[in-house]
């Protein structure tokens, strides 16, 4: 159990490190590539859909039957889609701002981010609370998945990962507009990452050392729901509005096609043993 957890704790420091991999894009950049995030977010969107649909919910309904996979998929999908209604919700770049920056960098006209910078840096700081309620999920998600074996730990670790970079710069965006702090704006969406680490830390020692199979693939099921929710809802949306619809789906089904192929060269290079 101990090894599991540190797997489990390097996995989910990836991923909720990313955000900081997202607020590099702000801090040396006058202004994040929209279209790249964008496409970014359609990608990780595939990973994740790929996961939930081919890898999770399907294992666990082989493993404890269709009715019960199917039961344990929506009570992760209503539990989440709970949850999302008391949890503030973050933008990826709020596209104004960065207009008004660039009208003031280019000197027409004054300053306009003066009379709100207050606002500016209370949305970043909501929107940093926000992820990091997200994060926490995804990091019960990366250690239940370790403990079923670590391909399953490294595919959504991977797929977290790399959809926690526009939640970085979600969160240093506002920030860095607010108090003109590259460090201020690095450090917190940084910290929003921690929340993932900390969410394998409390779920490690919630559950019991041994679970039984079906309650072990049932949870698994139920990740595969929230991982679902969370791309349908928050995911999907983000892309077509940064990198337009066709693009999008493009990046959408290149990501699941990598996942695809990553499952199969996953499953065919590791032990027995760490895998499924």
């Amino acid at each position: 159990m101990d090894s599991q957890i540190l797997v489990a704790l390097g996995l989910s420091l990836v991923g909720g490190l990313s955000t900081s991999i997202g607020a590099l894009f702000v801090v040396l950049n006058r202004a994040p590539n929209l279209k790249s995030l964008g496409l970014l977010q359609g990608f990780a969107a595939g990973l994740m859909l790929s996961i939930s649909f081919l890898d999770l919910a399907h294992n666990a309904m082989n493993s404890i039957g269709f009715l019960k996979g199917n039961i344990w998929f929506y009570a992760g999908v209503i539990s989440f889609a709970i949850i999302v209604n008391f949890i503030p919700e973050p933008s990826l770049v709020p596209v104004s701002d960065v207009d008004e920056k660039r009208k003031d960098d280019d000197g027409s006209g004054k300053d306009p981010m003066k009379k709100h910078r207050r606002q500016v840096l209370f949305s970043g700081i909501i929107t940093a609370v926000g992820i990091s309620l997200h994060n926490f999920p995804e990091g019960m998600a990366v250690f239940l998945g370790s403990v079923k074996g670590l391909r399953v730990g490294i595919n959504l670790a991977l797929a977290i990962a790399l959809h926690n970079i526009p939640e970085g710069v979600a969160v240093a965006l506002p920030v860095y507009f607010a108090t003109q702090s590259k460090w201020q704006a690095f450090k917190l969406a940084t910290l929003s990452g921690f929340a993932e680490p900390l969410g394998v830390i409390i779920v490690a020692y919630l559950f019991p050392s041994s679970l039984s199979p079906e309650i072990l693939e049932g949870l698994l099921g139920s990740v595969g729901g929230v991982m679902a929710f969370l791309t349908l809802h928050e995911m999907l949306p983000l892309a077509f509005d940064y990198a337009g619809q066709k693009q999008a789906v493009k990046a959408v089904f290149f990501g699941m096609a990598f996942m695809s192929a990553s499952l199969y060269f996953l499953e065919i290079s590791l032990p027995k043993e760490m895998s499924l």
